[in-house]
Formats: C-alpha cells, structure tokens, sequence
C-alpha cells in the first residue's frame, strides 16, 4: 500500500532524507515491531516508533498504570491510572498517529508463547526491567532468527545494543547474544531494581528514545548497526562509552558446546 497524501504531507521531514526518502518510509509503514514492555524504556520508543510511521507495532505487558509509573513512563496519563498499560499505550499512540496499527497482549512474555509471537514481527525491542525477561527474549530471537534491540537502566545509566546472534559475523563466528554479556543471570537480591534503588526519569528518555532509533536503523539498513558494540550512558558524568563486544565461545546459547537447545530452561521449575 503506497503512502497516502496526508501521510506524505505528515512524514515530509523524513523523506527529505536521502538514507530514508520515499522508498524508507514505505519501508517503515510495512514495517512489523513487537515491544517488550510498555514503561519506562517502551514509553519513548513507542512514541518515537509511532511518530517515525512503523505501520505495525505490537506491545506486550501485563501490568497495569500506577502514580508512581508516571514519573519516567510518558507514554502514560494520570486520567489513565488503573488501566492496562497495553491500552493506555495504545490510546497514546492512536492519539499521536492513526495510521498506527497497535496489536496489544495483555500477558507476560513465557517461554510458550515467545517464540510463537516474536516470529510474527520482523525486528524486537526490548524494555523490559527484569534479568529473567531479558535472556528469555534473547534466547527467543536467536531461535526465531529475529533481531533483538536491547536496552536496559540503572539508576542514573543506561545501556543499549543489538543483537543478530543466528547471522554470523565477519569472521566466521556467530554474532554476539546477550549471553555473551551474561551467560548467566546474578544472583537473585545482587541488582537492585528500579522499586528499590529509584531511577532518575529522564533517564529512560534518553535511553529509550536511543533504542527507537536504532529499531528504525536496522528496519531501515542505513548507518552502523551496535550489533557487537555495548552503548553506555552516565548521566551524572554526561558522557556515553561505546565498547566492543565479541562473540563467546563458551557461552550456553551459541556457543561451541551449546547446552540451551530450546526454551525450556526458561520453564518453571519443579519444587
């Protein structure tokens, strides 16, 4: 379907760009994405997902809207305290743009459903706050063979990356996973969390507005992708550090002797 005159009129400033132009932004509006998590990270990149003519977004998060969301999670209203935060997404970006389609699902990513709902979209972003999540959304994209934009905060840093782990890289070997950060997730009670430790809002703008950006690179093959780099944000120093990171060999997943096979070590666990 070609870009209407009023999308055309609405999406002016992108097809001015030679890197984007018509042929981009047809390119975004057949576009697939599915968000993990609609807080503090998916507020901005939501946003900017939708406002940038990504035609087809999915957003998975089974919480709800509370008062103390709405310090960092713009996406959010306080009319809309109490309502789930897939609606409440979903209402923010038909309000922003109606040519959005917003699949929502109200329900925890599992390892039953994960696998079957990410290969359904063409790139992933993840926002979500807990370690758990994060290696069951990467181990689900490598085994979908769908790219994974990562981002994650501390209290006053941020971290971004992607990962392309089923492609191989220059030299032969897979692309790095989240894996090959951590094989493994800490301990439980060594990483505090946001609801322990706080977290300085704008923060989760920076970061999560970093993160639609790089969606929107990869859909768009243009610039240089942060597959093998780690991004760092320190907002008290007010300085970013880019670091290089390589695949392991040793890690579980696509290691040379890899043990993860499936999803089902992501499975709960007998007592």
């Amino acid at each position: 379907m070609e870009l209407s005159s009023i999308e055309i009129q609405r999406y002016k400033r992108h097809l001015l760009l030679k890197e984007v132009g018509g042929a981009g932004q047809q390119k975004l509006k057949n576009a697939r994405v599915l968000v993990i998590g609609a807080g503090g990270l998916g507020s901005p990149l939501l946003m900017y997902l939708a406002a940038a003519g990504v035609g087809h977004i999915g957003i998975i998060d089974d919480d709800r809207v509370s008062l103390d969301n709405l310090q960092r999670q713009i996406v959010h209203g306080t009319a809309r305290i109490g309502a789930l935060k897939v609606d409440s997404a979903a209402t923010a970006i038909a309000g922003l743009n109606p040519h959005v389609r917003v699949e929502a699902f109200p329900q925890r990513l599992t390892a039953a459903n994960a696998v079957d709902l990410i290969s359904g979209f063409d790139i992933v972003a993840d926002g979500s706050d807990n370690f758990a999540t994060r290696f069951l959304v990467n181990d689900a994209c490598y085994f979908a063979r769908k790219p994974l934009v990562f981002a994650a905060l501390g209290t006053f840093d941020g971290y971004l990356s992607t990962f392309r782990a089923f492609e191989p890289g220059a030299d032969g070997n897979p692309k790095p996973s989240y894996r090959c950060i951590f094989p493994e997730a800490p301990p439980p009670g060594t990483v505090a969390s946001c609801q322990e430790a706080g977290i300085l809002g704008a923060v989760a703008g920076v970061i999560g507005t970093l993160q639609a950006v790089e969606v929107i690179k990869e859909l768009l093959g243009i610039g240089q992708s942060l597959s093998g780099r780690l991004l760092m944000f320190d907002a008290l120093a007010g300085r970013f550090q880019d670091i290089t990171v390589r695949w392991d060999p040793d890690n579980p997943l696509t290691g040379r002797q890899p043990t993860i096979k499936d999803l089902s070590i992501h499975l709960p666990q007998a007592a």
